[in-house]
């Protein structure tokens, strides 16, 4: 350590205080990393072009430019009516486990995953309550299915295209093609699911979903009715002191048999009107002392087979302005113009008044809203998951054929034709929008501009990593750990590689992690393309903990799942994957 200079340290300070932050996760991470940004900017370490440089990187762009084709994709139906003709009927557990897991990993090499797992999740929950089996035995293999697909081609996963557009910076480096991380990215896929189609299979457990335990909500809510003459009818909510009760929460109105939902604090009350509030048991003592309101004798407040209302599972992601909040804090019912019925969190219903929960990344909401919510709020960085229970899936056969026939017309030009793969995307995304796959406003709330910012933001700490010295001191450790041994040292930095994805992200795990591996090949005086695949492979590896894949926190909730599931389940997973890859890489990449 001593042969660092003030920068190297500065940037070490400047690397655990942003690891700290974004686990602590009571700050966005793109306000984290944009603190990190111009900490690095104001000491001196990075000029100011060289901490931007990420934002013009041709990896980000083309991440950039396939948030188009995604939001296609998405607005169609196409993927979800590809998972629907796969999932089919399928007779068992174990069929329908393998029938998922065929249709999402192929998918994820050329797709991005993370709206291959969003269809999925719905198509997979309703075929669970149709077929009585748990969505937890399904779920997760579907996941990492997509997971090990997206390790095959440079455009399955922004991780892989992020680690090409580095070595694009490399003098000396040949680009990456669309099919060089496939034969050790097979490796990795075949080995994964033959794990999951077996011993993981009964390592998976058996749990009930976020949905399913609201559906039991109607044991919590209390269904009171405006008294004629009592002093609440022609009063608003506000005014009635309905809008801060203790021990429940009002979610909806019904008024001449029709329910409202979401309702505003300056409703006016009127004589007959049915009040559905859900929080804690013994909310109804609580209400009884509101003058004006009596208990209903009937209860109409069920939601499964109701087709009145229009219930939403939404999971919250890592950039939602909710996160850190509770609902009333963060106006969510004004905001998204949507009443919250129950919250999930870590496979777990909580109890009490939904209001005073403080919501955190991967929670899972139950709301209830209008029909348009998952239009508008469907590619919104807000939420990980927007899925509509027990909707009819829109499928727009036509547009779906023409957004997925732009895909594979993306596909050929790169592979076949040797166009890069930034201009055929964008000519597949200017083809998307000239046909109406998508639209112009959905064309605005798919570009995830939060994301790309992460991104971008990370690759000045790359550079810090790397012009600081930080690179070559950290290279240096793991080569002497390894007694100067090429397949010791890969083995070093693919197992740090997994670890940094596992607590950070895995776009920053791999524009960290990308340095140390050039350095440590210039060091050992090898070839960089194995620890470069080590990299990419290694920080798409995050299947031990719900924040190591963005993918794992949308099924956090939905599966119903716990932490300890995925050290159960992804532990053996990741040393599987590892065994894999580890292997593949001296055959196909030799030192």
């Amino acid at each position: 350590m001593a042969a660092l200079e003030w920068q190297g340290w500065l940037t070490i300070g400047v690397v655990l205080a942003t690891l700290g932050l974004l686990l602590w996760e009571r700050i966005g991470p793109h306000r984290v990393l944009l603190g990190a940004v111009a900490v690095l900017i104001g000491s001196g370490v990075l000029a100011p072009a060289q901490a931007l440089a990420g934002f013009w990187n041709r990896g980000v762009l083309t991440v950039a430019v396939l948030f188009v084709l995604v939001a296609a994709l998405r607005t169609t139906g196409a993927i979800r009516w590809i998972g629907d003709w796969v999932l089919g009927r399928p007779r068992g557990e174990f069929l329908a486990q393998a029938r998922t897991m065929a249709i999402s990993a192929p998918l994820s090499a050329f797709i991005n995953n993370t709206p291959i797992v969003a269809m999925l999740t719905s198509a997979v929950e309703q075929w669970s309550r149709r077929s009585r089996v748990p969505p937890s035995k399904l779920l997760m293999p579907m996941n990492y299915a997509t997971v090990l697909g997206g390790m095959c081609t440079l455009v399955g996963t922004s991780t892989n295209l992020i680690v090409a557009g580095l070595v694009l910076q490399q003098p000396g480096m040949r680009p990456l093609d669309m099919f060089d991380p496939l034969a050790v990215g097979a490796a990795a896929a075949l080995a994964g699911m033959a794990y999951l189609l077996t011993v993981g299979r009964w390592l998976l457990p058996n749990r009930v979903s976020a949905v399913q335990q609201a559906s039991r909500t109607g044991e919590f809510a209390v269904e009171m009715l405006v008294e004629d003459a009592g002093p609440v009818a022609g009063r608003s909510i506000e005014e009635a002191g309905l809008r801060h009760l203790s021990g429940s929460y009002l979610v909806e109105l019904w008024r001449g048999g029709v329910p409202r939902f979401a309702v505003a604090p300056e409703t006016v009350l009127e004589a007959g009107d049915r009040l559905v509030f859900v929080g804690v048991t013994d909310a109804v003592r609580e209400l009884r002392r509101v003058a004006g309101l009596r208990p209903a004798t009937d209860q109409l407040f069920k939601l499964e087979g109701d087709g009145r209302r229009t219930l939403v599972e939404l999971v919250l992601s890592r950039y939602s302005p909710a996160v850190g909040h509770t609902l009333v804090q963060s106006s969510f019912r004004s905001v998204y113009n949507a009443a919250v019925i129950a919250v999930s969190r870590h496979g777990r219903r909580m109890e009490g008044k939904p209001g005073e929960a403080q919501l955190q990344a991967g929670d899972t909401l139950l709301v209830e809203t209008d029909p348009g919510f998952p239009r508008r709020h469907g590619s919104s960085a807000d939420f990980l998951l927007v899925n509509e229970v027990d909707g009819a899936p829109h499928v727009d056969r036509p547009r779906a054929l023409v957004s997925l026939a732009l895909v594979g017309v993306m596909i050929l030009a790169n592979t076949v034709l040797g166009v890069d793969i930034l201009y055929s995307a964008l000519a597949a995304a200017i083809l998307a929008v000239a046909t109406g796959c998508v639209g112009v406003e959905e064309l605005r709330r798919s570009v995830d501009l939060r994301l790309l910012l992460v991104i971008a933001c990370s690759f000045a700490l790359g550079a810090a990593i790397d012009r600081s010295g930080v690179a070559a001191l950290v290279a240096g450790y793991l080569s002497g750990w390894a007694s100067a041994d090429p397949f010791w040292t890969l083995v070093l930095v693919y197992v740090v590689a997994v670890l940094f994805t596992e607590l950070l992200t895995n776009n920053a795990a791999a524009v960290l992690m990308f340095p140390i591996g050039l350095s440590a090949a210039g060091q050992l005086g090898v070839d960089p393309m194995p620890f470069v695949m080590a990299v990419m492979m290694g920080a798409s590896a995050g299947f031990m903990t719900p924040i190591g894949y963005q993918t794992n926190l949308m099924i956090y909730g939905p599966g119903g799942y716990r932490f300890v599931d995925y050290l159960r389940v992804g532990g053996p997973l990741s040393l599987v994957v590892g065994l894999a890859v580890l292997w593949a890489i001296p055959v196909f990449w030799p030192f």
